[in-house]
């Protein structure tokens, strides 16, 4: 059944860009304000949950072309291994390292080991409710 939703779709067309770029923003905010990458994860599950609700699935496999069965994947990569580099030189395991560097465009930045963490938080957050979302999606 092909059902006119126009409104909902040009709707979404807009606010799902919104969400997503708050969902960046948290992200990186996280550090030192509420949010991370657990809750910008969530964020841009919802984001594209509300894409699914809008339109089919298969219009949406086709905008966003990703296996998230890989990015789950990518994103336990990057948390385990960052928290397992810390045995590599002798700390104890999760221990995160930081420094001050001086970027070209950002200026002066503090960069941690922390973020390479929470990339992949929301990786595996995003990968694993959207691959989850399209198996009972799929069934139907």
């Amino acid at each position: 059944m092909k059902t006119n939703d126009v409104i909902l779709q040009t709707a979404t067309k807009v606010v799902f860009f919104i969400i997503f770029l708050f969902s960046i923003h948290i992200f990186f905010a996280g550090h030192y304000t509420p949010g991370g990458g657990f809750v910008g994860g969530l964020l841009t599950t919802g984001a594209i949950v509300l894409l699914l609700l809008a339109f089919d699935l298969k219009t949406v496999q086709k905008a966003l072309p990703f296996n998230f069965t890989i990015v789950t994947g990518i994103g336990l990569l990057l948390a385990l291994g960052t928290a397992a580099g810390s045995i590599f030189f002798n700390v104890p395991f999760f221990t995160h390292a930081f420094d001050d560097f001086t970027l070209p465009l950002f200026g002066t930045t503090s960069l941690h080991t922390a973020m390479i963490f929470d990339a992949g938080v929301y990786l595996v957050v995003v990968g694993a409710a959207i691959t989850m979302i399209q198996t009972i999606g799929g069934d139907a």
